[in-house]
């Protein structure tokens, strides 16, 4: 008599294929709602607290992201922006003494971008700052947190929504594609 596995592998086969995408869908979906979704944060090299700093100690944006009013993208503050409060500010602390190892070693501070558009995406920040539009809007209330976390989703719908809420036009570039 003559036994064969292979009906028992025939009936398997299926489950284990359904299984193995289950899986593979699961680890994708745990690292795009990392990646793309609200409430993430990356973990930056220095703790940064916009609560402090924007909040208690009321610094406007645009002290730090001096880009924001002339360029397409708000940028960074450079490391002498955080130095030159910080020579004598709170110098004790562990994190102020991190900033000031980059200062010394004339090395930038390598911040991972939270609210990071594809590539495809044009968005001026200068024409949304000339026009008034508070940060706030699609950054979240940023004085608020000692870590910043992308608070709403990127989408384009939010910005069709704004400027259908403001009669404001979209570029010719836009309406190609955007009716």
């Amino acid at each position: 008599m003559s036994v064969s596995i292979v009906p028992t592998l025939r009936v398997l086969t299926p489950v284990g294929v359904l299984l193995g995408t289950v899986f593979v869908g699961l680890v994708f979906g745990y690292w795009a709602n990392a990646a793309f979704f609200p409430g993430t944060a990356p973990q930056q090299p220095i703790n940064f607290s916009h609560r402090i700093h924007a909040g208690e100690f009321e610094i406007p944006c645009m002290y730090c992201h001096t880009e924001a009013r002339r360029s397409t993208s708000a940028g960074v503050p450079s490391i002498s922006k955080c130095v030159g409060c910080h020579q004598s500010v709170a110098t004790e602390r562990p994190q102020i003494r991190l900033l000031m190892d980059y200062w010394v070693n004339k090395e930038p501070i390598p911040w991972i971008k939270v609210h990071d558009l594809p590539d495809f995406v044009y968005f001026p920040h200068k024409r949304h700052v000339q026009a008034g539009v508070e940060c706030q809007t699609c950054h979240g209330p940023v004085e608020t947190m000692d870590v910043i976390s992308r608070e709403a989703p990127t989408e384009m719908g939010l910005c069709l929504t704004c400027h259908k809420e403001h009669q404001v036009e979209f570029g010719l570039d836009c309406l190609t594609c955007h009716k």
